[in-house]
């Protein structure tokens, strides 16, 4: 599988809610403006404590670029009324997912139906 197939993977599998089949290595780490979540079990149990916020979305795909070893999309997700413009950085390893880097705009106070709960 290629990167484009990769990151093409990646939005289908949000968009169809199916998480825990997502292409990520077991040394996955995502950095966001929430902070580092390092490791694919720790970015799964952030996900199931949070699926009201993960889950449901579409992704309107505005721009990417593809190179050999890093990929970035320009989106917005859509989840009912929310909408979240996000640019991200992907770098794969051995057709997986090893991390995400990921940047948007938090505007003012997060609401508290938007924050996100700690994994049980």
């Amino acid at each position: 599988m290629d990167l484009k197939e990769l990151v093409e993977k990646w939005f289908n599998i949000w968009e169809e809610g199916d998480f825990l089949e997502l292409p990520i290595s077991d040394n996955f780490k995502h950095t966001s403006p929430y902070g580092t979540i390092e490791g694919k079990r720790a970015y799964i149990n952030l996900v199931e404590a949070n699926k009201d916020k993960f889950l449901g979305h579409h992704f309107e795909i505005h721009d990417t670029i593809y190179g050999v070893d890093r990929a970035c999309v320009r989106y917005t997700a859509k989840q009912g009324d929310f909408t979240l413009d996000v640019s991200e950085w992907y770098f794969p390893k051995d057709s997986l997912i090893e991390e995400i880097i990921a940047y948007y705009n938090i505007a003012g106070d997060i609401p508290d139906e938007r924050k996100l709960s700690e994994p049980s």
